[in-house]
């Protein structure tokens, strides 16, 4: 398991705008956000924060359609996510079925210790 990052008044800045986010953001949306709060942080600093808390389970990170990576404040505990391709509302949603058949295909196979990410990405009621 990965130590938990120290904490920076920098990376409690992102953090701070991760749990005010409703969706997924890129690095340069959360560093355009933490501008207009008025906060002193560099964008290489906003990437190393974020990579640091991805890599310590303590956000989510995902790709969008483009390639770009995403990250969100989450829930602990393994979800799926329900994405919006415009907006970027993000619901987390619980895969029971999924993780069923990836248990089973990986028994058949003779896998052990498998994982799996899901992202479902659609177009909300909002935005329809």
């Amino acid at each position: 398991m990965v130590e938990a990052p120290r904490s920076t008044r920098q990376r409690r800045a992102v953090e701070a705008i991760l749990n005010d986010l409703d969706g997924f953001a890129s690095a340069q949306e959360i560093h355009d956000a933490l501008t207009k709060r008025g906060e002193s942080v560099g964008l290489s600093t906003v990437y190393r924060s974020l990579q640091v808390l991805a890599d310590a389970a303590e956000i989510d990170a995902l790709r969008n359609d483009d390639g770009e990576v995403l990250y969100r404040q989450c829930s602990a505990g393994h979800h799926h996510h329900l994405v919006c391709r415009s907006c970027g509302r993000t619901v987390e949603v619980e895969g029971p079925t999924v993780e069923r058949w990836a248990d089973k295909i990986a028994d058949e196979n003779g896998f052990t210790g498998v994982s799996h990410t899901l992202e479902i990405f659609g177009t909300c009621n909002s935005c329809a």
